[in-house]
């Protein structure tokens, strides 16, 4: 029982001091990005904001303003230094972020700025694999030619070729997405984890454009 309460308080005491860790003018900080305050947050970093500080949500102040997609911010904030690659609590980054949703702005700033390109999100994917699948044509571009690897496999065994299809809608967006991914080298071949392939898995959904892309020299 002893131990048990020792725990209890040791949980409550290490909570207690990740919160202590965000001062005032970090939060400050936070918002500032949030509202797209320029000013405010080249003030408050001069005052001594910390640019690593985290959220409740392990957010960083430049996560917040990529999800926000403030773009003024962003670039303040990364040319103060902040880290691209910093990830919140569920293995999100400022560039892993700006991929999957086509922030096309913030992306580039974080590609010349030291992005990770081998980093992961959550479900094990690169930037690549979600940007494919939402259909964001010139971020897919983007990536392919910063060198995200084409052929890289997420946790469900999934390549951004094979999340284009199984998961796009079949349309001018998703087609020309599977169009680039395969003039980058995209592997036609290779199969999810049920042993059907790009092809097979456009043939099961009517998905005409795709199969002659996918048939092609396959």
């Amino acid at each position: 029982m002893r131990l048990s309460l020792a725990t209890l308080l040791f949980a409550l005491f290490s909570s207690l001091a990740a919160h202590a860790e965000t001062s005032p003018m970090d939060n400050r900080l936070h918002n500032a990005a949030r509202i797209n305050d320029v000013r405010t947050l080249q003030q408050l970093l001069k005052q001594g904001a910390r640019l690593d500080s985290r959220d409740e949500q392990g957010r960083t102040a430049l996560m917040v303003a990529t999800q926000d997609n403030q773009i003024a911010a962003a670039q303040a904030l990364i040319e103060a230094g902040a880290d691209v690659n910093a990830k919140d609590n569920i293995n999100d980054s400022p560039y892993l972020y700006a991929g999957a949703r086509g922030l096309n702005d913030i992306l580039q700033l974080t590609l010349s700025h030291g992005a990770d390109l081998k980093s992961t999100n959550r479900y094990g994917g690169t930037a690549l694999i979600p940007a494919a699948e939402r259909g964001h044509v010139e971020t897919v571009q983007m990536l392919i030619d910063a060198g995200v690897d084409v052929n890289h496999l997420n946790w469900l065994h999934w390549t951004a070729l094979l999340e284009a299809v199984i998961l796009g809608d079949g349309g001018p967006r998703h087609v020309e997405i599977v169009r680039r991914l395969l003039a980058a080298g995209a592997d036609r071949q290779i199969a999810d984890k049920d042993g059907v392939t790009a092809l097979e898995h456009a043939r099961q959904r009517g998905y005409r454009e795709m199969q002659k892309l996918l048939a092609r020299q396959a």
